[in-house]
């Protein structure tokens, strides 16, 4: 119960946690190591589509999802607007705390599914929540969009990003 506390507290604080999620039979941390089909495979950023507040924008991103028997893996490959590139990498799974490598900012991950295409991540570093995000798949599995979230001294970050899938 105590990390299931810590992940409502997180979504709370950054305006994720909405009323609907408030009751403790909709909350519910479900561990599976199966994600939704339709997330597998190669995500481009659509940027022209996409919404980074304060910005500016990505130059690129793209995600990759396999899945494997504890989890999905996810691997990130992306460039800044300036041109730096980083790329991460992780094996995520519902309700279970994860390593992230490959980046500074955030070294786990915490998923809590919503619904078969929806769930909520937080990102935290050393035990600190660094910020929290949703992501959608949509019902055609052809888009798919990540809602990101942070607080900070300067700002209040607010990114959304949209992914179109490419065809495998």
């Amino acid at each position: 119960m105590r990390a299931r506390s810590w992940f409502l507290a997180a979504l709370a604080a950054f305006g994720v946690l909405s009323a609907t999620y408030a009751t403790p039979d909709a909350v519910q941390l479900r561990p599976t190591a199966e994600p939704p089909p339709q997330l597998i495979g190669t995500w481009r950023l659509n940027v022209a589509r996409s919404k980074y507040s304060p910005g500016p924008p990505l130059r690129s991103e793209t995600r990759v999802y396999t899945r494997q028997a504890d989890g999905v893996h996810g691997v990130v490959t992306r460039t800044h607007a300036g041109g730096r590139t980083e790329k991460f990498e992780y094996t995520a799974n519902f309700g279970k705390d994860l390593m992230v490598t490959g980046i500074p900012d955030y070294d786990a991950v915490t998923l809590r599914k919503i619904d078969e295409l929806t769930s909520d991540a937080v990102l935290s570093h050393a035990g600190t929540v660094y910020g929290v995000a949703r992501r959608a798949i949509a019902p055609d599995g052809k888009t798919m969009t990540i809602t990101f979230d942070r607080k900070n001294a300067e700002a209040r970050i607010h990114n959304v990003a949209v992914y179109d899938k490419v065809a495998n």
